[in-house]
């Protein structure tokens, strides 16, 4: 479904944010990007999104998304490719909403702009979205404004948006990392049941190695711009080639004497 190969991101006359940079993807395939502020991750998703700040660009490799190149397609194709065919989850998402428009305006401005329904047809697909993301009263958040809602809320609504079209690609970009543990693991279950009902793929960025450890079927591991690890869960987590991915995984706190990445590998 997604294949990247060698790609290099450079901003200005910088030394490359991210070099040589490979990945290839199946449908329903959760891929962990994980690494320290500055490695380079948020920089791969943004390439994948054709979504780099002005100063970006790529100046080495090939990203192939079903087929096709993603590098120097035209804006109109990448409108019609986001939100339909890949979207994205933020970090924050509640900082992606309009504060000041109530979120069911914004949502049901989304659909409308992405398919050709009614007003009152995208309103009631929203509300289903919500639903299916366990939100309560979700008519009544739709008349609500993003700052009415717990953090927790807003990221789930921001997941129900990325999702409305049923997307073959999920990008997501800390989606836990502002969130507290309750609210992360209910967050990290709700993707996963997307991922078994949609067999949606999905890249996350993280600095959590616990979290990606307990998605993921593939970790890639960063470290200024550059892969030091990559492989199945059971092969990064249980034979790191890199000391940098040994000490991640020596800096998971222990849960009952067990690791998180340990835990994870039982439940999974």
């Amino acid at each position: 479904m997604l294949r990247i190969d060698d790609l290099t991101v450079q901003y200005g006359k910088q030394k490359p944010t991210i070099e040589h940079f490979n990945l290839s993807m199946k449908k329903g395939e959760v891929i962990s990007v994980v690494g320290e502020s500055g490695s380079g991750k948020t920089t791969v998703i943004r390439a994948i999104l054709g979504a780099l700040p002005e100063a970006g660009k790529v100046t080495d490799g090939y990203i192939e998304f079903q087929g096709k190149s993603l590098l120097g397609i035209h804006k109109d194709e990448w409108r019609k490719l986001r939100g339909t065919k890949m979207s994205m989850i933020f970090q924050d998402c509640g900082g992606t909403l309009n504060p000041l428009r109530k979120i069911g305006k914004q949502y049901v401005e989304y659909i409308c702009t992405h398919s050709d329904v009614s007003k009152h047809e995208a309103f009631e697909k929203a509300v289903s979205m919500l639903e299916k993301m366990q939100l309560p009263d979700c008519e009544n958040i739709m008349k609500s404004y993003p700052h009415q809602l717990s953090g927790g809320m807003r990221q789930r609504v921001g997941i129900a948006i990325a999702m409305t079209f049923n997307p073959e690609l999920l990008l997501a970009d800390e989606p836990t990392s502002a969130l507290d543990v309750t609210t992360q693991a209910q967050i990290v279950s709700q993707m996963m049941k997307l991922r078994d009902t949609y067999n949606t793929g999905i890249i996350i960025v993280t600095h959590n190695l616990g979290i990606a450890a307990y998605m993921s079927d593939k970790l890639i591991v960063m470290k200024h711009g550059e892969i030091v690890d990559q492989g199945t869960r059971d092969e990064v987590i249980n034979h790191p080639t890199s000391e940098y991915t040994k000490k991640l995984l020596n800096a998971i706190p222990e849960i009952r004497g067990e690791s998180f990445c340990l835990k994870s590998r039982i439940l999974s």
